[in-house]
Formats: C-alpha cells, structure tokens, sequence
C-alpha cells in the first residue's frame, strides 16, 4: 500500500523531477512514483493473468477481417517514420501511433477480453497495446517495470471511466477514458515532467473518442468499443506533450466533483475489480450463455430437441437483438445467436463467432427461435450486476427452466488461474502454435524476476502463421 513517504526524485530524458506520490491526490505524481515494490502479491499476479489473456485475445483476433484491415491500413498510413515499432501478432513496422491503434483494435475485433462492470467496458485492450508501442519503439523497460505499467493503466483508465460514467449522461465507449490510461503510460515510460503529464492527460480527455456505444449495439459494424481509437489518441497526447502541445486539465481526473473516485489510488487496486471472459461476445450476453449451457447440462438436451427459447435479462441486454448476424460483429454484439452457437456447439468461441460458423443452419434456426423480454429486477441490478434466465420448449412440449444466474469470471468469484491459461492454450495454439504458447506463459511468469522484456515482446509482436 502507498502510504504517506518522502517524495521520489526521478531521472529521464526530460531532466530530474521530484514526485510526490499518491496520498497528494496528484494523479502525476502516482503514474511516476508508483514502483513494483508498492504492488501487493495480488495484484502482480492479477496484472499477469491480465497479460495473458490480453495476448490469447489478439492472436485469435487476426482471424476477423477488422483486424486484417486496420493493419494493412497502419501499414499503408503509419509506416515509415522513425521510432516506429511491431504491430501487436503482425510484426511490420509502423508509428507508436499505428501500433497502439492497431492493437487496439485487434484485442477488441475478438470480444473475450477483460472488463470492468461499472465502466461498462475495457481498460486493457488499450493499455496493452499502447504500453507495447512505446517500449518497442525505443523506451525499453525490465520485467518488473512492464508490470507495473500495467497495473498504472488498469488504475487510470479504470477510475476516468468511472469518472466520465458519473459526470456525463451519454454513455460513450471505453476509448473515451482508456485514453487517459495511454497517455499517463506514455508520460511514464517517456520521462515527462509532472505539468507535461498533465497536459498529456487533459489532450487525451479531449481527443478520446466520444463515441456512442448504444449505437454501435443497435448498429454493429467494425468501429466497435472505440479502443484503438482511444489507445491512438491517448499515445498521440503524451508524444504531444513531451514536444510542449497544451491540453490541461482532464477533468475527469482533476474534477472537484470526481474526487472521491480518485482519492485511493495505491490503496484500492482496481485491476482487482476486473472481471475475465469465457467467451468472445459482449459481456451482456454472458448470462445468458451459461444459463443456457448449464440448463443443456442437467437436461441431456439436444440441439434438435429446441422448438423455441425465451431469455429474460436486462433491457440492454435485450438491445443485443441480432438473430441472423452477417458478420463476426453483428454475432458478437447478439444475444440469441450465441446462445443457439452455445447450444449446437456445446462450446462458444473464436470459430463459432467469425468465418463459416456465421452460416450454419442448425444455429441459426435456434437463433431465429429465441425471444428476449427485461425484467425490472434485472434492470435494476444493472450495471453492478448482470443477470439472465433461460427457459427453453422442446418439440415435444416440454418447457425447461434455469436458475438465474451471472457470468463466471467476475472479480466476486473469478476464474481460478487453470481456466485463464485453459483458454489462453485453446484460443492461442491454433494461432500461436503450442511451443509458442508455452513460450510465452514462461516469458509472462519471468517478468517477476525482473529481466529483459525483448523475448516478450518477440513472442506477442511477431505474426502467426
């Protein structure tokens, strides 16, 4: 825990700065006087298991055609400057700009990375990718700073999202506040002053993209969560405040009214509060799945058996309404569809959200079967909570019903570390191959020895095959 002690003075490109740290209530100074040696065994665990889903998501996130296209676009846009650095699973060369953007919007093509349920979203589908274009591009880091990096993005982004969730009343996408988590990353590993950190800060607040979230589930198409675009902007904010661009203050971090969200930073480990996917499509739609898949368990019943489904959840759960999805978007932003996959399939992953598995008969006729209605209980729960039940009639008229019940992976009953390494193995080794993924589980856990990063960063920046 960060307590009250002396400030800590810093040497970087940009001349020696005295920190003060996070009791100060100074946001700057908790993003360059945070150490390894503050973060509690939990946490660098949990910054780990984070690591490690984070990088199963994006090798299986070459499979979408979002991700084909927005790298072959960095390549074409962002490429030959100097400082560049590898794209996330790709390895050609482009601006920090085009990496972070890139990687971003990789992780998020292949909707089964982590979350936060008050921010309604993610911090490290940018985070990640951000961090990894700095460092590639020329600010080398050991293992023991990478992962405290991670834990500092996980804590700025967390709290601007819940800041901006409880100061505005659109509800905008995640790379509206990871932004921010971009740029005091940025502002760390680059060695800016306490004042240039917060105009880093304050140009990402202003630049994130404000995009409408609501829409995007309504409407989906590849734009998305927005965190590429959140991840480009928040790394093009710190660039612009070490070259002396103004843009302070954020507001959602320096605001009266916010203060409280900000106060026990060092104390409360919001990386903790994250919650782990089992499967690759909204969150909303989780509930559903495992109450359908576990009603398929006790009842022995066949796919062919189902004659209709009904799912009662939350009404934005209900907003996910795509029954016929004609792209891996449209599935993963659908609540019937990855049900009925679920419920074909006995398994809901990368090959059942992307390519033929949009097109089999048999899952999109349970899709077209299966009617979503709210409950007022459920609505109420919601964000906190996410909850769905299931009742399914079978062609012989039966009427099966589950329990009510919430996605596994939440921070009040995770995941043990088997089922995150489980479906990093089984989303990565199509991908990655299996001695590149036993590779790189090893390079995650060498971190906390405090070496090199390179053989990391050549495992996950490389392409697959």
């Amino acid at each position: 825990m960060l307590g009250a002690r002396q400030p800590v003075d810093v040497q970087n490109g940009q001349g020696r700065h005295r920190y003060e740290l996070a009791d100060t209530g100074r946001l700057p100074g908790f993003i360059h006087g945070l150490r390894y040696e503050d973060l509690p065994g939990d946490v660098i665990a949990q910054a780990k298991r984070c690591l490690i889903d984070l990088i199963g998501i994006a090798g299986s996130g070459t499979l979408t055609d979002l991700s084909r296209i927005i790298r072959d676009h960095a390549a074409r846009q962002f490429g030959g400057v100097a400082g560049s650095a590898r794209m996330l699973v790709d390895g050609r060369r482009v601006s920090v700009l085009g990496a972070a953007m890139a990687g971003g919007m990789t992780i998020d093509s292949m909707d089964g990375h982590d979350g936060h349920k008050l921010t309604k979203g993610h911090v490290g589908v940018a985070v990640l990718p951000g961090l990894l274009a700095f460092v590639d591009a020329g600010y080398p880091i050991d293992g023991h700073e990478f992962l405290t990096c991670l834990v500092l993005g996980y804590e700025i982004g967390t709290r601007a999202g819940i800041a901006l969730h409880g100061s505005v009343p659109d509800y905008h996408t995640s790379g509206a506040w990871n932004a921010l988590a971009c740029a005091g990353l940025g502002a760390r590993v680059m060695g800016l002053d306490a004042e240039r950190t917060r105009h880093a800060l304050g140009i990402a607040e202003y630049h994130g993209p404000r995009s409408q979230m609501m829409r995007c589930i309504d409407y989906p198409t590849m734009v998305k969560d927005g965190s590429g675009w959140g991840a480009m902007a928040g790394a093009s904010a710190a660039l612009l405040a070490a070259d002396g661009f103004t843009g302070a203050p954020a507001v959602s971090a320096e605001g009266p009214d916010v203060a409280e969200v900000w106060r026990d930073l060092g104390r409360r480990w919001q990386i903790m509060e994250q919650y782990f996917k089992l499967y690759p499509v909204c969150r909303w739609a989780q509930p559903a799945v495992e109450a359908a898949l576990m009603l398929q368990r006790q009842s022995g019943l066949a796919a062919a058996e189902i004659a209709a489904i009904e799912v009662v959840t939350f009404h934005e759960g209900t907003r996910l309404a795509e029954r016929e999805p004609a792209s891996t978007e449209a599935a993963q932003y659908s609540l019937p569809f990855p049900v009925a996959a679920a419920l074909v399939h006995g398994r809901l992953g990368p090959e059942e959200v992307t390519g033929q598995g949009l097109r089999h008969p048999h899952v999109l006729r349970v899709s077209r079967a299966t009617t979503l209605a709210e409950s007022a209980d459920y609505n109420a729960r919601f964000p906190a909570e996410r909850w769905a039940h299931v009742t399914i009639t079978t062609t012989d008229g039966r009427s099966l019903a589950s329990r009510p019940m919430t996605a596994r992976g939440d921070p009040e009953a995770p995941l043990p570390d088997s089922d995150i390494v489980d479906k990093f193995q089984a989303i990565g080794e199509p991908r990655f191959g299996a001695a590149r993924c036993k590779a790189i589980l090893e390079a995650v856990s060498a971190l906390s020895q405090g070496g090199s990063t390179a053989a990391l960063l050549d495992l996950i920046l490389a392409p697959v095959s």
